[in-house]
């Protein structure tokens, strides 16, 4: 899959970069002084990339934990996200990353532990309140997990911190190192979910919607904390009768005791990010769809967002408390 590999000349003997390299034996691998180089350098074709991105394998020195939007929230006082990686092994057409980085490569941080020390100084700064952590933002939290070992690294931590939460998003059915480890109380496993049809035109290279209820189930039936987003929501003409299957094909095997959290938002992107994604896809239907740009954010119409999120929480509803149910604004 990685057929070259960058590896920042700082970390060349980093312990895990020696793990990642004796995975990848066959692949070129370069020594550069800082990841911006590759990452960052213009005239790169973000679309031409992503058909055989590389890894490169840097270290982090800032911003290892940032404060969460103040929108982001399911139920934590404190919220805060981070990233052990930039850029996702899928292909989502609606994803910003396309239209945030110049790159399609894979920048892998290798220092997780200045992370984690982050972390525990902010759970220990406020003992009293439920800090909230959200893995995700840049990367799939799961889907290059037998590669890099980042969330059996991390979980361990948050068995110590008793006011701390971790949210691992994905799309991904890479499950197998949780359902082999005990369940950690404070932590939620959060699927991104879309109707099929979303699914097998917007978000290339992902698992089925039915794939990913079936990896739901396991970590259902181990015991772990389930977290379902159905976010973004996408238009289109059948968008009542698409949304209405998936809920009832997800609440059809996942129980609602079994959920953490539902959040529920839609299509939203900085209106720069959307131009650079057009520039790439100038042929796709979605782009052309009834968007259109708000204070800098490119979106639906008022009225077709508040139809679509009114008959889609009135749905979710039916199968879960609404005291676990979080729209996004």
């Amino acid at each position: 899959m990685i057929q070259t590999i960058y590896i920042e000349e700082e970390i060349v003997d980093h312990p895990r970069v020696e793990q990642f390299l004796t995975r990848f034996k066959s692949a070129e691998k370069i020594v550069c002084n800082h990841y911006g180089e590759i990452f960052n350098r213009k005239a790169q074709n973000f679309r031409f990339q992503k058909k055989n991105p590389a890894l490169i394998l840097a270290k982090k020195h800032k911003g290892y934990v940032l404060p969460a939007p103040d929108a982001y929230s399911i139920g934590g006082d404190k919220n805060y996200y981070f990233s052990h990686m930039m850029n996702c092994i899928y292909d989502c057409r609606y994803c910003f990353l396309q239209g945030m980085y110049r790159s399609a490569n894979y920048v892998l941080f290798v220092n997780y532990e200045d992370t984690h020390n982050e972390i525990r100084r902010i759970a220990n700064e406020h003992p009293e309140k439920s800090c909230h952590f959200f893995s995700g933002y840049d990367c799939d939290s799961l889907a290059l997990e037998p590669v890099t070992q980042f969330v059996e690294n991390t979980l361990p931590l948050f068995d110590e911190l008793a006011n701390a939460w971790i949210e691992l998003r994905t799309k991904s059915t890479q499950v197998r190192s949780l359902l082999e480890r005990s369940v950690v109380n404070n932590c939620v496993v959060a699927f991104s979910l879309s109707p099929d049809n979303i699914v097998k035109n917007l978000e290339d290279k992902t698992p089925s919607l039915q794939k990913r209820i079936e990896a739901m189930k396991k970590l259902q039936d181990k015991g772990w904390a389930l977290g379902l987003r159905f976010d973004p929501l996408i238009y289109s003409n059948n968008y009542q009768q698409s949304y209405a299957e998936m809920f009832r094909q997800v609440f059809d095997v996942i129980s609602s005791d079994n959920v953490h959290s539902v959040s529920l938002g839609n299509f939203r992107m900085p209106e720069k990010f959307f131009k650079n994604m057009i520039k790439l896809y100038p042929d796709e239907k979605m782009f052309a769809g009834p968007l259109l740009e708000k204070e800098g954010v490119t979106s639906y119409p008022d009225h077709l967002e508040q139809e679509m999120m009114s008959f889609c929480e009135q749905k979710i509803l039916e199968f879960i408390p609404s005291e676990k149910y979080f729209p996004c604004h």
